[in-house]
């Protein structure tokens, strides 16, 4: 098959491209940026450099491929410390830029990364964008095929609270305990979307994707573990609190109170109950694995900080 994947190389990007190479499919990937493009190459895909503002150079890039994959990307709209930008709005016009590029290059199958979250427009916080860009996305003509993939929180977030793992040794949110919650591995995002790329498309489905389900508790405890700090601890602190120290470091208002409101969902369970009444066969990499991986990021940042 040939198809374009949205995204550039990043973490899902990356493993995806490599796993539908290896599956024998013609892969083009979207990248902003030249100096991706030996990368992309050296993958076995084609690169594809524009941006996915521009509706025409989406078109073009879309125009004969079988299936293509959208996603929307936080970093590619600008950086959570813009204060003046209106993400809400950002993620509305690119969902529209991708329905424009989808109808006039006539592709009929479409892969879109979404998030938990997506199921309603109440009470997830900042993910609400999620919500809208798949109502967005479902305004496309009816033999359009979608399916819309619906991560939960990915474990490479954790990497956020490196400084205050490194500095404090605990991990600080405004939730944690001894609630389970499931987590996901970017590596299993792929694997599972490069599976379903495969698969018979028929009309809009939702697909969660998940790999483990474990406590902030049982975290902190892992990683504790894996970094020789047995004392590292996930400390619960008031949303206002959180809130006060993100808006204090300059984090754009709406990003902030998303945040918050988010983690609530996460500490009442609430984010979840789509995702349990509808919940998939979980992947491979546990938190065993990504305590693994997580050791060798913090004690190569650690060495660096002492040298």
């Amino acid at each position: 098959m040939k198809i374009v994947l949205t995204g550039s190389l990043g973490n899902i990007g990356k493993p995806l491209a490599r796993l539908l190479v290896q599956c024998g499919h013609q892969v083009t990937v979207i990248s902003s940026k030249k100096e991706r493009i030996s990368e992309i190459e050296d993958l076995g895909a084609f690169a594809a450099i524009g941006s996915i503002k521009d509706v025409e150079f989406l078109t073009e890039t879309f125009r004969g491929e079988d299936v293509v994959y959208l996603m929307e990307a936080w970093e590619g709209i600008g950086s959570l410390f813009d204060k003046e930008i209106d993400f809400l709005a950002e993620f509305k016009n690119i969902a529209n830029n991708y329905v424009t590029a989808v109808q006039k290059s006539a592709v009929k199958k479409i892969i879109h990364l979404s998030s938990i979250g997506a199921h309603s427009d109440q009470g997830n916080g900042s993910l609400l964008v999620h919500y809208n860009v798949e109502q967005i996305l479902k305004t496309l003509p009816e033999d359009v095929s979608i399916k819309f993939m619906r991560p939960v929180g990915f474990f490479s977030n954790i990497y956020r609270s490196l400084p205050t793992i490194q500095f404090k040794g605990k991990i600080i949110q405004s939730y944690g305990g001894s609630r389970k919650e499931p987590w996901v591995s970017p590596y299993d995002i792929a694997a599972t979307i490069a599976d379903e790329m495969q698969k018979t498309f028929n009309g809009r489905t939702v697909h969660y994707i998940a790999s483990d389900e474990v406590s902030p508790d049982e975290i902190a405890s892992a990683l504790g573990q894996a970094i020789d700090n047995p004392n590292l601890e996930w400390e619960v602190i008031p949303g206002e609190e959180l809130l006060e120290q993100m808006l204090s470091v300059g984090i754009n208002e709406w990003i902030a109170k998303g945040m918050v409101a988010m983690q609530k969902a996460q500490g009442d369970g609430s984010l979840y109950k789509d995702f349990y009444d509808n919940k998939p066969t979980f992947g491979k990499v546990k938190l065993e694995d990504f305590s693994k991986e997580f050791a060798q990021i913090y004690n190569q940042k650690t060495k660096i900080k002492i040298n």
